[in-house]
């Protein structure tokens, strides 16, 4: 990032750069060729270590280089050239000795000869202890073999919490893995190591405050996974910024000129928002890229916490501020030690801009989370945990929280997945009514804030209180809400549970509670799929010796046979097979997902009301999904009419709360399904424009199944597809991509009244 720096008492020093300089985009940081070599890692980590061990840092590099011997990367470098630029990332962040030595070795165990007990001997159980836990247990394929790398993840994130270095070294070895990711000829390959950066190292990063990591990580999986996507937001960065220069120079020129009238010295740096950030706002919010307000912002860096507060009222006297975007993350800090007042005004050229203020130890912590709080202390060199606290870093929040789950016996591939949604979400700061300050991810309700306090108040939870008010479960708290529990006398599930909590405590919690319920699901759902193939291959059901297919295919029972089958552990085929060895049988027809039509609907959505025989309805005004908040109407004649929670025909039924009943997706939701939602897409009107869309679609794995054109004018057409997804989060890709097409003016779910 360029920056640029003034000073209140000689702004004649400092010429200012223009809009173009500070907000310049860089080159997406590969590694090509060269890396550190014996003597410069050294001094390097002397410069800030003065007391390190320069004989055990020089042994170490030596003893690495030796062992991997001849073994090669991709790239034609030496292996050992991996292990040394590991080992410099982590002097970049100038961490103790023990851990620069560990990066030197931490693939000594599982790429040559040398055991644990040979690190100990040389250099000590400190280093050993470390390259233990940043060692792979095995070589594990993301997709192929995704319960042992949800395994796999359990124990690294047991490892982390016990000491955070592990996680530092772990980070450091896949920054500069992805970094070199494009010297691997196999596209699956480097699809893999992508997807599992993007979806779990990138967001481990920011947890603990690492967003020099964290960016790049991003970037350079964003790059891989999805190029066009990318090359498109790029391109219209870069566009947009021609466009703003000369208001973004007039802007900054302006806050030079505040800064010094006041007396605040200080410097201003130059923020562009990154690809990857505007490509995850595309997939969260419903806005266009126009309407993103924090794509450029501007720091300004200050003395101390006075000054911070000092430039924002300066700022805040100049120019309007926009409601609900100002932040105090200095009296209340994000868990990751994250520390700035950030605020959106209306400047020059009437365009909104960001203003954030920090002092250069905030901005320091900013960059480098937990790694800024290694010092001396005790004349030892090493984390200050005290003063990581005392500066705002929540390490139990950021980590611990990872392994509330194993508690509840919680399955790894569940596990992964929960941990992976828990990495994304920013804070919400909440409060019991005695004052204990309750840490929730943002889109938390009253059942997260239950568990959050304590475990046997979220399983008896009936009901809560907002600032004194009843409000409903479904209410996302927000900063400074006061939040009392009502509780019932003995632990219960509340239905619709899924549609009632974020966090995965409480999503274990209440799955725990309601996993006798889904066991019934599965087993009616795998009776229905035997039945069905039984009949397809000409036997009467009836007639089958199902105990003895159980046994054969070594299930306890018809029932655990009929479990398994639903929760496709086993194939049906399977089943016949073994019911009739060596007969050619009559198949159903092979079908990758089964859609959510109405006499599936009852088999994957539970809630109150959900007895055996009930109609359930999925509205097409709303085509609720799965991952969406969903709500049932009770309709005379008619059962449950099922709406996501935003729908607007729920406005309709506000004056009749006896009608609603919460709803929830069932486990069965969670795979093999596929829903249809609907998209309205607003395009330029241009020769190719359609299969431009169609072709976005598919590339985000959509599958349109209908089209429909709407109004058209010489400048822009309306089209509305309907599209099969398997989730809400695939639903928010393929919008996302749309955004990103330079002939999209607008794309949005379709959301629309119910007709009478």
């Amino acid at each position: 990032m360029a920056e640029g720096h003034i000073s209140a008492q000689t702004p004649q020093t400092s010429p200012r750069q223009g809009a173009g300089d500070v907000f310049d985009s860089r080159e997406l940081p590969r590694q090509t060729t060269g890396f550190l070599r014996q003597y410069e890692l050294v001094e390097k980590v002397l410069a800030y270590q003065p007391d390190a061990d320069e004989d055990a840092l020089n042994a170490a590099y030596v003893y690495a280089v030796q062992q991997h011997g001849s073994q090669k990367r991709a790239s034609g470098d030496p292996y050992y050239a991996h292990p040394v630029a590991v080992a410099g990332l982590l002097a970049d962040l100038k961490l103790d000795q023990a851990t620069i030595i560990a990066g030197l070795l931490h693939d000594t165990v599982e790429d040559t000869e040398v055991s644990l007990a040979d690190i100990a001997d040389r250099f000590g159980g400190d280093v050993a202890e470390l390259v233990d836990g940043v060692t792979k247990l095995t070589r594990l394929e993301y997709r192929s073999e995704e319960t042992k790398q949800a395994e796999n993840f359990q124990k690294f994130i047991l490892a982390t919490i016990e000491d955070v270095r592990v996680l530092l070294i772990k980070l450091a070895d896949r920054l500069h893995n992805i970094r070199t990711l494009h010297f691997l000829k196999k596209p699956e390959k480097r699809e893999r190591i992508a997807r599992e950066t993007l979806e779990i190292f990138a967001p481990l990063a920011r947890r603990v405050g690492l967003a020099v990591y964290a960016s790049q990580m991003e970037e350079l999986s964003f790059a891989e996974l999805f190029p066009d996507a990318r090359k498109a937001i790029i391109f219209r960065l870069d566009e947009l910024q021609q466009a703003s220069g000369a208001d973004l120079e007039r802007i900054r020129g302006n806050l030079t000129d505040m800064m010094v009238a006041h007396g605040v010295d200080c410097r201003i740096l130059g923020r562009r928002k990154s690809a990857y950030s505007i490509w995850r706002k595309l997939e969260r919010k419903n806005q266009s890229f126009s309407e993103i307000a924090d794509i450029f912002a501007f720091r300004i860096i200050v003395a101390d916490v006075a000054d911070c507060y000092r430039a924002l009222g300066i700022v805040h006297q100049a120019w309007a501020i926009v409601p609900d975007r100002f932040r105090d993350f200095i009296s209340v800090p994000k868990p990751n030690g994250y520390r700035s007042l950030h605020t959106t005004v209306i400047a020059a050229g009437n365009r909104r801009v960001e203003i954030q203020m920090r002092t250069e130890e905030m901005h320091d912590i900013a960059e480098r989370g937990v790694a800024a709080h290694w010092r001396y202390k005790n004349a030892a060199y090493g984390f200050d945990r005290d003063a990581a606290e005392s500066a705002g870093l929540n390490t139990e929040f950021s980590l611990r929280t990872f392994a509330d789950i194993m508690e509840h016996g919680e399955d790894p591939l569940q596990y992964l997945e929960q941990a992976k949604l828990e990495m994304y979400r920013d804070v919400v700061f909440a409060f019991t009514p005695k004052g204990r300050l309750i840490m929730l991810p943002s889109g938390a309700m009253p059942l997260d804030f239950a568990y959050a306090v304590h475990s046997r108040i979220g399983d008896t939870c009936i009901g809560a209180r907002v600032n004194g008010e009843q409000r409903s479960m479904r209410t996302v708290l927000q900063n400074g809400d006061v939040v009392e529990i009502l509780r019932g006398e003995q632990p219960a599930p509340l239905r619709g549970a899924e549609g009632l909590a974020v966090t995965h405590r409480a999503l274990v919690a209440q799955r725990r509670l309601l996993r006798q319920k889904d066991a019934a699901a599965y087993r009616q759902l795998g009776k229905d799929l035997l039945e069905r193939a039984l009949r397809a291959a000409g036997f009467d059901p009836l007639e089958v010796d199902l105990p003895r297919v159980a046994q054969a295919i070594g299930c306890d029972g018809v029932d655990a046979m009929h479990e398994v089958l639903g929760a496709s552990r086993i194939d049906v085929d399977d089943v016949l097979d073994a019911a009739f060895p060596g007969h050619e049988l009559e198949r159903l027809p092979a079908t990758d997902k089964r859609p959510i039509d109405d006499d599936f609907a009852a088999m994957v959505i539970e809630g109150e009301g959900m007895v055996p025989g009930t109609a359930v309805h999925l509205e097409e005004c709303c085509s609720p999904v799965p991952g969406d908040r969903i709500i049932g109407i009770r309709l005379k004649g008619r059962g449950l009419s099922v709406h996501a929670i935003d729908c607007p025909s729920l406005e309709k039924y506000e004056t009749r709360p006896d009608l609603w009943v919460d709803l929830g997706w069932t486990e069965l939701a969670r795979h093999d399904v596929v829903a249809k939602a609907r998209i309205r897409v607003t395009a330029f009107n241009k020769r190719g424009v359609l299969a431009t869309l169609c072709s976005a679609v598919a590339q985000a794995n959509g599958n349109i199944v209908d089209l429909h054109t709407g109004e058209r004018s010489q400048d822009y057409i309306d089209l509305t597809f309907g599209i099969e997804i398997e989730d809400l989060r695939r639903l928010n890709q393929i919008l996302a991509a749309l955004r990103t097409l330079t002939v999209v003016d607008r794309a949005e779910r379709l959301r629309e009244e119910l007709r009478p």
